[in-house]
């Protein structure tokens, strides 16, 4: 589980999912590989909300979750650490900041975009759209976690980010201009799409990931620039229109006028 929204309407799944999942998982090694490697894929929002002028969050960050999601996600990474210490599993844990690239559910901010923009529908945008997240490319995403389990030192943390930091809106314009073009459209003719809607309740001002350490011991660096990264996200969804419209049918309809219509 692993969208704040639906963790504020039902924390209960987040902590079944994931801390009794997690611990669950663990108690298999445990009890039957002992010697198994377990990635522990956690998340920024275990640290809490920066404010504009702190500085990214490193490992040595204290942990401060500030979202029943990312409580839940906090409380698995201490189980992960308790059964390192505790049974010698060896483990490595690393959290990263916000993903995007194709296949992702469009209650996650770009294909939500993405999906209103191509259909003509009001863009929602949380207050004033201030917030600030770091983005990162999935595909880079998952190379980090592959050289985490093949190379990371058992027991450490490893934060994996994109240094890319933007606003909201700022990114919500960035993607009208990308769809705009590639349907043909006047530049700026989705922007009166945007709506800005009651803010999402405890909403944390920014996320920043300080990546070096992934970086200086294991190599790794993220491999597109973010434009870059757009451009083929957007790219996937418009060649894959019917992968959005079977997901978004049914059940999907009511959480989205439920999540934004109704605010």
């Amino acid at each position: 589980e692993s969208h704040v929204d639906n963790s504020i309407k039902n924390p209960r799944a987040f902590v079944t999912t994931n801390v009794l999942g997690t611990t669950n998982l663990l108690h298999c090694i445990k009890e039957g590989s002992p010697e198994a490697r377990f990635v522990q894929v956690s998340t920024d929002e275990v640290f809490g909300s920066l404010s504009e002028d702190d500085d990214a969050f490193d490992v040595n960050t204290k942990y401060d979750p500030r979202s029943p999601y990312s409580a839940s996600k906090a409380s698995s990474d201490h189980f992960v650490k308790a059964y390192h210490h505790t049974y010698g599993i060896p483990i490595v844990i690393s959290n990263c900041s916000n993903n995007y690239g194709s296949h992702q559910f469009p209650e996650k901010l770009i294909p939500l975009m993405i999906n209103n923009i191509v259909h003509k529908k009001p863009l929602p945008v949380y207050g004033k759209g201030e917030n600030v997240r770091d983005w990162l490319w999935v595909n880079d995403h998952a190379r980090a976690i592959d050289i985490i389990f093949h190379k990371g030192k058992f027991g450490e943390t490893y934060n994996i980010g994109g240094f890319n930091e933007w606003k909201n809106i700022d990114l919500v314009h960035l993607l009208i201009k990308i769809v705009d073009r590639k349907l043909n459209r006047a530049e700026g003719e989705s922007l009166p799409l945007i709506t800005y809607v009651k803010d999402r309740q405890g909403h944390d001002l920014r996320y920043a990931i300080d990546a070096g350490k992934i970086q200086k011991e294991l190599g790794w660096t993220p491999s597109l620039q973010f434009e870059e990264g757009l451009e083929k996200t957007v790219d996937w969804y418009l060649s894959n229109q019917d992968w959005i419209d079977h997901i978004t049918t049914g059940s999907y309809q009511q959480y989205y006028q439920q999540q934004y219509q109704n605010r």
